[in-house]
């Protein structure tokens, strides 16, 4: 997996990019943590279920139905997050989606059961350019440690920062070009 804050940077790029009147505040940090919520599967080495198996580290919480069943609970609170159901709906799945999207293409692991329920296979991308990130807090702060951010920089961070500056210039190309039809 990439690290926990790599995750986030994904919503980050596409709610800043699209600007806070699309994307608030609000829904912006619950997106943030969507993006980050996957991870609490790791509840599961504790409970003594399995790396391999659904309900474990990289299974059902790592799935596009998880993505929606999160993105749907979004919507339920469209209103506190300052959006439309639509909105809150869509930004939020994308969000947890991510998460899932990203660690198939680490080069560790047993792979994402990204097609839950319909198929319980592990499955990683084609290619796999992200350095898995250890899961002990201890190690991310070694020469290990710094060489998945390495990779994370240049892997997602840099991707994402550009997709945020083309977002930004869309936005404002076509926020200009209805403002000025309006006028």
């Amino acid at each position: 997996m990439p690290t926990i804050l790599t995750h986030a940077v994904v919503p980050l790029a596409i709610g800043l990019g699209l600007s806070q009147s699309v994307i608030s505040r609000r829904l912006l940090a619950c997106g943030i943590a969507a993006s980050m919520l996957p991870d609490l599967d790791v509840i599961a080495f504790r409970l003594n279920i399995a790396y391999a198996d659904t309900f474990g580290h990289r299974g059902v919480s790592h799935s596009i139905c998880f993505a929606l069943l999160i993105g749907l609970i979004a919507m339920l609170f469209s209103r506190r997050l300052k959006s439309s159901p639509l909105i809150a709906f869509a930004f939020v799945a994308v969000a947890t989606a991510s998460h899932g999207m990203l660690d198939m293409f680490t080069n560790g692991g047993y792979g994402v059961a990204f097609w839950w329920p319909f198929s319980a296979e592990r499955i990683f991308a084609p290619w796999q350019v992200i350095e898995v990130s250890p899961l002990s807090l201890r190690r991310v702060f070694s020469e290990r440690g710094f060489n998945v951010l390495v990779s994370e920089v240049v892997w997602v961070w840099l991707p994402a920062i550009g997709s945020y500056f083309v977002m930004r210039f869309l936005h404002r190309h076509f926020s200009s070009k209805a403002a000025s039809v309006d006028a």
